[in-house]
């Protein structure tokens, strides 16, 4: 009797009071779309968008840039200048708008920066320029003294005054020239964003990257060559993305734009000079 019972079960089973599984063989399995394929994403979900980007003309990007991250707890008027998420906006790129950037301050004579970065300018892009260079130039410089003390058998001692220096220099002229050059165009009615001139000269001094280690080479006039290029590229590319909006200060237009230009000349200068003048 219990084998029958079994018997009538397991015919049940195969008769169909069970859905058949079907062949695993034939299983379609469908997953979303994702962009973790590319680097950075094609699309913008991960950026900032709309009206939390920065505006145009950077005398009001403080109050429009927080206004987006606000959340009703923070600050208003102008201490909002004083908050993080004012400043949010920009840090907010790609890792190909910071290398189209770069790409575009290598090739000076478009004059065409300013106008692709008047809606979204960054400082992501200036800030790590400019800290890279403080430790390339710290670096190559204390290499270039290493080595011309080595051959004339004198004693090297490392000089930690070469990163001070150098932060010195490329923090302090990217902030305070720009800051200058806002205010003479402020005076002169010319149209000006103060965000757009930190990004202007941060990318400029990018070539000096590549200059700086081009340097190591132990000959004068190759340096001095190098140097030339080097700052001659840097104050064109500065010279002629400002000389459209500079043009609208009147007649004077011409010493602005030529002083910009002798002064990025100068700064090559000074590197030229301090890192590379060994004294042994």
């Amino acid at each position: 009797m219990m084998s029958g019972n079994y018997t009538s079960l397991d015919n049940q089973k195969v008769s169909g009071s069970v859905p058949a599984v079907p062949d695993p063989g034939h299983v379609t399995v469908q997953f979303a779309d994702s962009n973790l394929q590319t680097f950075p994403p094609s699309d913008a979900r991960g950026k900032i968008s709309g009206s939390s980007r920065p505006p145009r003309d950077a005398d009001d990007t403080f109050s429009k840039a927080s206004d987006a991250s606000c959340d009703g707890t923070q600050p208003s008027g102008w201490l909002q200048r004083f908050t993080i998420g004012a400043y949010k906006p920009y840090f907010d790129v790609d890792t190909s708008d910071v290398l189209e950037r770069i790409k575009e301050s290598l090739f000076p004579f478009k004059g065409s920066f300013t106008e692709k970065i008047a809606d979204n300018p960054d400082l992501y892009g200036p800030f790590w320029i400019c800290t890279t260079l403080i430790f390339v130039a710290a670096a190559i410089g204390t290499f270039v003294t290493y080595i011309a003390h080595k051959l004339n058998k004198k004693d090297w001692a490392y000089d930690i005054n070469l990163v001070t220096w150098s932060a010195g220099v490329f923090y302090g002229y990217v902030t305070i020239v720009p800051l200058g050059l806002y205010v003479i165009l402020k005076y002169f009615s010319a149209p000006s964003g103060l965000v757009q001139l930190f990004c202007l000269y941060g990318y400029s001094l990018f070539i000096f990257i590549p200059a700086l280690c081009l340097s190591v080479v132990p000959l004068e006039i190759f340096r001095w060559v190098i140097a030339g290029v080097a700052g001659f590229m840097s104050a064109t590319f500065v010279a002629l993305n400002l000389r459209a909006h500079i043009k609208s200060a009147g007649e004077r237009w011409f010493l602005i734009v030529a002083s910009i230009f002798l002064l990025q000349l100068a700064l090559s200068v000074v590197l030229k000079e301090y890192l590379f003048t060994v004294t042994v």
